[in-house]
C-alpha cells in the first residue's frame, strides 16, 4: 500500500500579503484556490501549483504555527526553466541562469518577497527523480 500520493502543499509565512499575493498570482501566475478569514480579516490564502499541490500563505502574525521550521526552500515542476528565467527578469524578478544540476534535472532559483528559497525544475529523459529507485547521484557542491 502506497502510503504517500504526492506533495499536498508548502506553508509559508508572509510579512505583506498583498506583495506576495502580487508575485506568486501577478508574477508566477498561480491562480488563488481560496482565502483565509478570521471573521472579516484576511490572515492567508491558498495557492494553487498543480491538480492537487498547493502553496498555504499566512500573515506571519497571524500564523498558528512555530515561528522557527526547517524549510530552506520548495521546488516547482515547469515545463521550462529557459523559460521561467526570461519571464522571471522582464517581470524583475532576479534569479539564477539554468543549469543541469547532479540530478539531471534543470533548475534556476529566485526567492520570493520575504526571501523564501524557490526553486523551479524541468525534469529530463535522464532525470533521477523519474528514474527507477535507488542508485546514486554524485553531487559536487
Amino acid at each position: 500500500m502506497k502510503l504517500v500520493r504526492s506533495l499536498a502543499h508548502v506553508c509559508i509565512l508572509t510579512a505583506d500579503l498583498g506583495r506576495c499575493e502580487a508575485f506568486y498570482c501577478g508574477i508566477l501566475g498561480l491562480p488563488k484556490q481560496f482565502d483565509f478569514r478570521r471573521g472579516e480579516e484576511l490572515i492567508g490564502f491558498y495557492l494553487k501549483t498543480g491538480d492537487r499541490q498547493f502553496i498555504e500563505v499566512f500573515r506571519r502574525e497571524s500564523a498558528p504555527l512555530e515561528r522557527g521550521n526547517g524549510i530552506t526552500h520548495f521546488c516547482l515542476e515547469v515545463d521550462s526553466v529557459a523559460e521561467v528565467v526570461t519571464v522571471l527578469h522582464r517581470r524583475g524578478v532576479e534569479c539564477r541562469e539554468a543549469k543541469l544540476g547532479a540530478d539531471q534535472s534543470w533548475q534556476t532559483w529566485c526567492k520570493d518577497p520575504d526571501g523564501i528559497d524557490i526553486e523551479f525544475h524541468e525534469y529530463t529523459p535522464a532525470s533521477r527523480q523519474l528514474a527507477a529507485p535507488g542508485g546514486i547521484c554524485e553531487v559536487n557542491w
